[in-house]
């Protein structure tokens, strides 16, 4: 994170900044200003690495209010601060975002498409790594299809860690996840308990901003520790900090990796709606359902119930699993029930 560098005209827009933004200003930027990474945001302070140290930053009054359709700041975006007397610091331009990973924030108290605000929990993600156990918990995979959407939305690569393998063995944990692999995804298989898997995991998170996802119980900060002893705790001390009440604050935060990266820690991220998906584009985030729309008879097929459905047909011949053609079905379902609300 270099000292004195400014981001990109086209990234400061939102912040005012425009081709007719004067030279001086530019300057005083790149001379006064230090460059860093936002690595925890709450009620509105954020925690900015910089060449210099971690500095403490808020954003001026005058931008609070713009950009209401999303997140102005997040943790993971790249930022220009000033430096103030007292040692804290003031947003001046963000970076631009070359990917987020965001949810749908309803702006009313009800959720509808055509309300709802993007909260963007990482910017600037390298991959969702998706945590799930072979049991204890039991293995939702509608909740890993629900995930992956999110995923393919937000175009960020997505990684199944299959953990707590040592209760199943390997081949029933294959068994379970084998579908995934066969459309394209890729599988790691771990045991935080006999070790198997990490260094593949590992390797994975190397120099990356990585967003771990999963339910309470699949072992997630075991996994951490074993990764990089102690990292779990951190983790999991945020997350219970954050988790005590509906009022309380909740918040983000990037993790260092020792040998490079970052593991991100996002509240909320078990409830994550779909930001601005229409109900029928849905069938373009499932990937072994995408490349079979346009064989359908009918332009605007459901793949409920229309004649000469190439994608029902695939599901009757074993090409799409009957699994993932019904999660593809719950969520488009939702999807509809919140497009017709928008209507009332």
């Amino acid at each position: 994170m270099g000292g004195t560098a400014v981001p990109p005209i086209h990234g400061l827009r939102a912040f005012g900044y425009n081709q007719g933004t004067s030279q001086r200003r530019r300057a005083y930027l790149t001379e006064q200003n230090v460059s860093g990474l936002v690595t925890k945001a709450i009620s509105g302070f954020y925690t900015v690495e910089t060449a210099q140290g971690p500095v403490v930053a808020q954003l001026p009054g005058r931008l609070k209010q713009e950009w209401q359709n999303s997140s102005l700041v997040a943790v993971g975006d790249q930022v220009t601060i000033s430096l103030n007397r007292d040692g804290t610091g003031t947003i001046e331009a963000v970076a631009e975002r070359h990917s987020v990973l965001s949810r749908a924030r309803p702006a009313a108290e009800t959720r509808r498409l055509t309300s709802d605000q993007e909260q963007v929990l990482v910017a600037n993600p390298d991959q969702l790594v998706l945590v799930f156990a072979t049991q204890n918990p039991a293995t939702n995979l509608r909740k890993l299809d629900r995930f992956l959407v999110v995923a393919e939305v937000n175009g960020l690569t997505a990684v199944i860690c299959v953990n707590k393998i040592d209760l199943v063995g390997l081949a029933e944990a294959q068994r379970q996840f084998h579908i995934y692999q066969d459309i394209g995804y890729r599988v790691i298989y771990t045991s935080a308990v006999t070790g198997e898997g990490v260094a593949e995991l590992r390797a994975c998170l190397h120099d990356k901003i990585s967003v771990l996802a999963g339910s309470s119980g699949v072992g997630k900060s075991s996994l951490l520790n074993a990764i990089e002893p102690g990292l779990g705790l951190k983790v999991r001390e945020v997350s219970q900090a954050t988790g005590k009440g509906m009022h309380t604050t909740r918040y983000a935060e990037l993790f260092p990796l020792a040998e490079g990266g970052y593991v991100a820690d996002t509240p909320g991220i078990r409830a994550l709606a779909l930001y601005d998906l229409e109900p029928w584009e849905l069938d373009a985030y499932f990937r072994e359902i995408s490349p079979l729309v346009e064989a359908c008879q009918f332009s605007d097929c459901s793949h409920r119930h229309e004649p000469n459905c190439a994608v029902r047909a695939a599901v009757e011949d074993g090409r799409v699993s009957p699994e993932r053609y019904e999660s593809y079905l719950r969520l488009r379902e939702e999807h509809e029930m919140l497009d017709r609300s928008a209507y009332e």
